[in-house]
């Protein structure tokens, strides 16, 4: 039977905040608004959710329509429902971060968006809707989880180098690390793995390459492990 709410509905998006990392900066996705409002206007990829599907399948469906990024590392971040968010009607968007190995993805806009690109956290254009308040808390909640949870690992290639698992700690963190005390901790936790490879076509001295065991890590947390930077 149908029924009719006595009350109207708002309706409901979601935007995803697309973390990347090079050998420079923390970066994220952006999409340039091929419509209005904002037509122009670099933002968040995201949209409207269906009445059958899921939050995290719209989020899914959305940064694949916009940016051409599948299977990605993706979590909750925060509803956002302030009033006056988007000029054409009430709207309440439930907002994701998510983390992507940049050598893994090749971005492409589509849909809605004129195009795709990649900015440095600390070199954004000005954004539309409220994405500077919904990019900013993802980065806080970054952060912060980063120091507990191995989430890190999702934006580094599977085999790295020590060296560049402390570059993404410092760029994330913003601020320096001892380069001995890290490694100490780091290989105390025994949840890398030491490979028989050092890296090629560098520059530098090649480094001993290492991954990430993530099964290990489960087990470990079982027995009441604790990941902590």
């Amino acid at each position: 039977m149908s029924h009719e709410y006595e009350f109207p509905r708002a309706a409901l998006t979601v935007d995803c905040v697309v973390f990347g990392l090079d050998d420079e900066d923390l970066k994220v996705l952006l999409i340039e608004r091929d419509l209005p409002p904002f037509e122009g206007r670099w933002a968040l990829p995201g949209g409207f959710v269906r009445l059958d599907e899921t939050l995290d399948d719209a989020a899914r469906r959305e940064l694949c329509e916009e940016t051409g990024l599948e299977r990605v590392y993706l979590e909750q971040l925060y509803t956002f429902g302030d009033l006056d968010r988007d000029p054409r009607e009430r709207v309440v968007t439930v907002a994701y971060y998510a983390l992507v190995r940049l050598s893994d993805h090749r971005v492409q806009a589509a849909t809605d968006a004129r195009q795709a690109a990649w900015f440095a956290i600390d070199d954004l254009p000005r954004l539309a809707f409220d994405h500077e308040r919904i990019l900013a808390m993802a980065h806080e909640r970054l952060r912060g989880k980063v120091r507990y949870q191995p989430i890190g690992f999702e934006l580094l290639p599977p085999k790295f180098a020590l060296r560049q698992l402390q570059h993404l700690y410092e760029v994330i963190l913003d601020r320096p690390l001892d380069k001995r005390n890290f490694r100490k901790k780091i290989l105390a936790m025994d949840i890398l793995v030491e490979l028989d490879e050092v890296e090629t076509d560098v520059a530098h001295r090649a480094a001993r390459l290492y991954r990430f065991d993530k099964t290990k890590y489960r087990r470990l947390t079982k027995q009441g492990f604790n990941f902590e930077i």
